[in-house]
């Protein structure tokens, strides 16, 4: 199976750096894709940016240059770095994982959020 455990979220003030780690700790290793959605209160879930098994990257054009997703895929993690933080990024931070291959995603797996709040 597959077991995401995040970390690194918490206050920071805007303008602040954060970075997230997710790890998947079960016994499937081979996951195609790993990222992270987001949801703030009231509102749906969102991609943030997710990074897939041969180098390719999507994310969310609002996020691109301030937010930056990389693997280690061999130590099963994904990062998120997030620099400018902005009040509007306050959300819960939702590690994702996909089991496929060319962009078909046939199991989905996701961990349980870790808070990030920006605030002054």
């Amino acid at each position: 199976q597959v077991q995401l455990v995040e970390s690194g979220g918490g206050l920071v003030q805007p303008g602040g750096s954060l970075t997230l780690s997710c790890v998947n700790s079960g016994s499937i290793r081979n996951i195609y894709i790993m990222g992270w959605y987001r949801q703030a209160p009231g509102k749906q879930r969102e991609l943030v940016a997710v990074a897939k098994s041969g180098g390719g990257t999507d994310y969310q054009d609002s996020l691109k240059g301030r937010f930056t997703v990389s693997r280690d895929i061999p130590e099963n993690t994904v990062y998120l770095q997030m620099n400018n933080l902005k009040f509007d990024d306050t959300a819960v931070y939702y590690c994702y994982a996909g089991l496929g291959y060319n962009d078909y995603v046939h199991a989905e797996f996701w961990g349980q959020g870790t808070q990030v709040t920006v605030s002054s």
